[in-house]
């Protein structure tokens, strides 16, 4: 929980210093217009790769198959389309690592490995 508090606080402000140097940079009105487009392709991509996951769980489930690996790739998705709808260029790129398949598998990977260290310390528990 602590880090999550320190998240928090630190990614917005490294956010708001990026914003303000690409503000310097290139200028005010190109940087909101990045935001912008990061958005909407950010939103596109979470659609079009939401839907594929959608398709490819409600396929598992006919086949008589848990799709765990299609619920792993939901709670990226929803992540890294939350990420980039919030305005920020670390967010936003934080948000594409977690929306394209290949970024995405190492990400589930340390997701995974995250539950089974908490489900081993007993602070999960799986009631059957």
């Amino acid at each position: 929980m602590r880090y999550l508090f320190l998240l928090i606080i630190a990614i917005p402000a490294v956010d708001i210093g990026v914003l303000l140097f690409s503000g310097k940079a290139i200028g005010v009105w190109p940087t909101i217009a990045l935001i912008i487009l990061t958005g909407i392709i950010g939103a596109y991509l979470a659609k079009r790769e939401g839907l594929q996951t959608i398709q490819r769980a409600q396929e598992q489930l006919r086949h008589g198959e848990i799709p765990g690996e299609a619920v792993l790739d939901g709670i990226c998705i929803l992540i890294g389309g939350t990420l980039l709808l919030t305005p920020g260029f670390i967010t936003d790129v934080t948000g594409f690592l977690f929306l394209f398949p290949p970024t995405r598998k190492p990400i589930k990977f340390l997701i995974l490995k995250a539950w089974r260290n908490r489900i081993n310390k007993g602070n999960i528990k799986i009631i059957k």
